[in-house]
């Protein structure tokens, strides 16, 4: 189980897709159907997708239009990713080693959260379908804070929500954009990769 790595933090801050929840593959899939239907011409591959990962869905949008010339409007092809990610959420599993972890720090009655850059109808529902809605009081999401990853913002604020100081933080992250907003919030980071 992961408390043998580090249990001597007071707060510890969860990433939901990725980490907590076994679910890239879907939102990979859903970011693929948005982008196809609103004529994306750029190849949309995993790699890109995961360098990205944690990055909050309006600043991918932009990035993409950025970098690849796109002029891709951001609200209905998030409508649309969306839409997938409800029809495929069902498809969610609970990464079983973080998910112990979690159960784990909320038998030890220590301060939890969870700081995801999706938003916050999907991280709920997320939440509740994988078993752990009751695990995390505090949920933090994009639609809390004006910046994403590897903005620090979310981070702070998971850490101001559980009363707990930064560097007593444990951030347990899948994306390196998120291990980078961990450091930069001088919080301790464990990368979780499931791929």
């Amino acid at each position: 189980m992961l408390r043998c790595f580090d249990y001597s933090f007071d707060g510890y801050i969860f990433d939901c897709d990725g980490t907590l929840a076994e679910s890239m593959g879907m939102h990979y899939r859903a970011w693929k159907h948005a982008l196809k239907k609103f004529g994306a011409k750029f190849d949309f591959t995993w790699e890109l997708f995961r360098s990205m990962a944690g990055m909050g869905l309006h600043h991918t949008v932009d990035l993409v239009n950025e970098r690849f010339g796109e002029n891709l409007i951001a609200e209905p092809l998030l409508e649309e990713q969306e839409a997938f990610c409800e029809e495929h959420i069902h498809e969610m599993k609970a990464n079983p080693e973080v998910f112990a972890f979690a159960e784990w720090i909320t038998e030890q009655g220590l301060a939890r959260s969870i700081a995801s850059g999706g938003h916050r109808h999907i991280v709920h529902r997320t939440l509740k379908i994988i078993g752990a809605d009751h695990l995390f009081p505090i949920v933090v999401t994009q639609n809390d804070v004006t910046h994403s990853k590897p903005h620090p913002e979310m981070f702070l604020l998971a850490a101001e929500k559980m009363g707990v100081k930064p560097e007593r933080c444990l951030v347990l992250e899948d994306s390196l954009l998120g291990i980078e907003a961990a450091k930069a919030a001088g919080m301790g980071s464990v990368l979780v990769r499931l791929d």
